[in-house]
């Protein structure tokens, strides 16, 4: 409702100002954040191409089994640290987490068998834990219903960003220490890879601390009225979605939607992050292309999934409809996958299987992460998002362990490509099956600017 103390009009026009002020002063830090995160956790794809070469005993399952043991700690610390968000502080735990991400990524150059590099992945994915489902439980603090697709779309459109601009830099550091290029105090390429990416997150880190603020009411940024509506119209949406029940984190961990949305993300996270740490070596077996052409080529999936993102993000927003902005985008990710294995030999068609691949695993998720706060509020939604998120990354544990046992097995990547594709067909018939997000009747649309 509005401010007791504005007329409805004064109300309207301090909550759009205070809107846009919202979007402009957080969502820039959040998605810098994030686009680093995604390197110091991706960054394995690129730097295991000469790993292989370099540390004896590192094949494709050693690296397909160290980038999926990450998500096991993940998912150890993931609800706590989603309530720490809601319960205690967000900038202060956001900045937490990047301190020591950014400490355990850098490490990663320092291994030298097989069983360091378990550890020092396990270990990242216990220093992540939080930082996704508490920004997607942050932004709910901040961003009414009407624009919460696009800010999570802005949010997230930094992985595949984080994808275009990391693989050039990446190959430019491989180099050090390889052909005519010297070590660089005492470290090769692989290793440079990490502690270049791993630098920013411990900066950020400090960056973050003074500059989030946890709430409206406490931005100063903000003036009072633009605060007071802000805060006045979250409150109205949260006591529309309570209706006179509060719901505990227990009985939300509990409940089939989100059981339900859990195994949704399990699936689809199994299909994206198999394909995202493999696709550099699938293009290199497939083809034979050298380093420089190699990177350039990865750039593309990510460049057309972060158009389909924001499109996906602004379209789900306008329309208030939510489950056919999440099921169509994995479909079409699904069967990009299953036809890419006919296109071998055919570099053309594979990029464009992979882009299309990629632009469905992406443009899904700003309706998907909107779900949630349908039906859910406050510390039981922070706790919901937690555990879907913590149990649909063990998905980024399974995808690339089987694409990369698959392929040593049998000496292609074709089988665990089929998997992939059959992951997320299940993923797409659980959201259409059970309905949640349907198009708002017209009468209950908020149809205020």
């Amino acid at each position: 409702m509005p401010s007791p103390t504005l007329d409805p009009s004064s109300h309207e026009a301090a909550l759009n100002r205070a809107r846009s002020k919202a979007y402009w002063r957080l969502l820039p830090l959040l998605f810098v954040s994030y686009m680093i995160a995604y390197v110091d956790r991706q960054n394995v794809a690129v730097a295991k191409l000469t790993m292989t070469r370099d540390l004896p005993g590192f094949d494709n399952a050693v690296i397909g089994f160290g980038a999926g043991i990450f998500f096991l700690g993940y998912f150890l610390l993931e609800i706590p640290g989603t309530l720490m968000v809601e319960r205690w502080s967000a900038r202060k735990w956001i900045c937490r987490i990047m301190i020591t991400w950014g400490i355990m990524a850098g490490l990663t150059a320092a291994v030298t068998t097989p069983m360091q590099f378990y550890i020092v992945r396990f270990l990242l994915g216990l220093a992540e834990a939080g930082f996704f489902p508490g920004v997607v439980v942050y932004l709910t603090h901040w961003f009414p219903s009407r624009d919460r697709a696009r800010a999570l779309a802005t949010f997230m459109v930094a992985t595949p960003f984080a994808q275009i601009i990391s693989p050039k830099i990446s190959n430019w550091l491989l180099e050090i220490g390889h052909g005519d290029q010297p070590p660089v105090l005492g470290m090769v390429g692989w290793q440079w890879v990490y502690v270049f990416w791993a630098v920013p997150a411990v900066v950020l880190g400090f960056f973050v601390y003074f500059w989030l603020v946890d709430r409206p009411k406490q931005a100063k940024w903000l003036t009072a009225e633009e605060g007071e509506a802000l805060e006045s119209e979250l409150e109205r949406e949260r006591a529309e979605t309570r209706k006179g029940k509060r719901m505990t984190v227990i009985q939300a961990l509990r409940h089939p939607k989100v059981l339900l949305l859990a195994l949704v993300y399990f699936c689809t996270v199994t299909g994206s992050y198999g394909i995202e740490f493999f696709m550099p070596s699938i293009l290199k077996s497939w083809y034979a292309m050298d380093m420089n052409q190699l990177t350039w080529l990865i750039m593309l999936p990510p460049a057309v999934a972060m158009v389909g993102q924001l499109f996906m993000g602004w379209s789900s927003d306008r329309f208030k409809e939510r489950r056919w902005h999440a099921v169509l985008p994995i479909v079409m990710g699904s069967a990009a996958l299953g036809f890419m294995p006919m296109t071998q030999g055919n570099l053309v068609l594979t990029m464009v299987c992979l882009m299309l691949a990629f632009a469905g695993f992406k443009s899904y998720m700003p309706a998907f992460w909107a779900l949630p706060s349908l039906f859910l509020t406050e510390s039981a939604a922070a706790g919901s998002i937690g555990l879907i998120n913590s149990i649909g990354n063990l998905g980024g544990f399974l995808g690339p362990y089987v694409l990369g046992t698959v392929e040593k097995v049998t000496g292609s990547f074709v089988g665990g490509l089929y998997y992939l594709c059959c992951s997320m067909l299940v993923a797409a018939g659980i959201i259409f099956s059970f309905g949640l997000g349907k198009k708002e009747p017209a009468a209950t649309q908020d149809n205020r600017p």
